[in-house]
C-alpha cells in the first residue's frame, strides 16, 4: 500500500525492521537501508536499471535478505513544491511496485538531496569517478534518514 501520509506509513511498521531508501534516477536506484532500531539510514548500493521487473526483482532480493519492513521513494518535486514529470515518472513507479509488494511504500522530499550527497563526497575529497558511483546511493540515504528523523519526531523518541 502507498502512503501518501508518513504519519499513516509509521503506524503500518512493525516495531523493530529496517526500511529501505531509494533515489530513483533515469539510468540507476540509489539504495540504502536503516537499522531495525530506525537511527541511522546506510547507503547499500547501487542498481542499474533495465527493465522494471529486473529492478524489481533486484529490490526485492534487497529487502528481502535485509527484512525491509517498509519502502521510502524519494520525491523529486521541484523548488517551489510542485510535481513535474520526474516525480510523476517516480509514483508510477511505487505504484507497478505495490502491485508486487505488500510492504508499505511512502514518498519522502529529496529536493536538495543529490546536492547534500555532493556536498559530503566533495568534502571527504572523493574522486570524480567514485563520485559517480556512489552518489546515488548517497542520496538515498539522505532521503531515507530524513524520513527517520521524522519517524523519530512521530513517534517521541530522542
Amino acid at each position: 500500500m502507498i502512503y501518501e501520509d508518513v504519519t499513516d506509513f509509521a503506524a503500518a511498521l512493525p516495531a523493530y525492521a529496517p526500511l529501505a531508501g531509494l533515489d530513483l534516477g533515469t539510468k540507476t536506484i540509489g539504495v540504502a537501508v536503516s537499522d531495525g532500531g530506525l537511527s541511522i539510514a546506510s547507503p547499500l548500493e547501487t542498481i542499474k536499471r533495465t527493465k522494471f521487473g529486473a529492478d524489481a526483482a533486484r529490490l526485492f532480493e534487497i529487502t528481502a535478505h535485509r527484512q525491509v519492513a517498509g519502502i521510502v521513494l524519494g520525491l523529486p518535486r521541484n523548488m517551489d513544491g510542485s510535481e513535474g514529470p520526474r516525480a510523476q515518472s517516480t509514483r508510477a513507479f511505487a505504484r507497478n511496485l505495490e502491485r508486487l509488494t505488500d510492504l508499505p511504500i511512502t514518498y519522502w522530499d529529496e529536493r536538495l538531496s543529490t546536492v547534500a550527497a555532493e556536498r559530503a563526497l566533495l568534502e571527504a575529497d572523493t574522486s570524480r569517478a567514485r563520485r559517480a558511483e556512489v552518489i546515488d546511493n548517497i542520496a538515498a540515504s539522505y532521503i531515507l534518514q530524513g524520513l527517520l528523523d521524522r519517524l523519530r519526531n512521530i513517534r517521541g523518541t530522542p
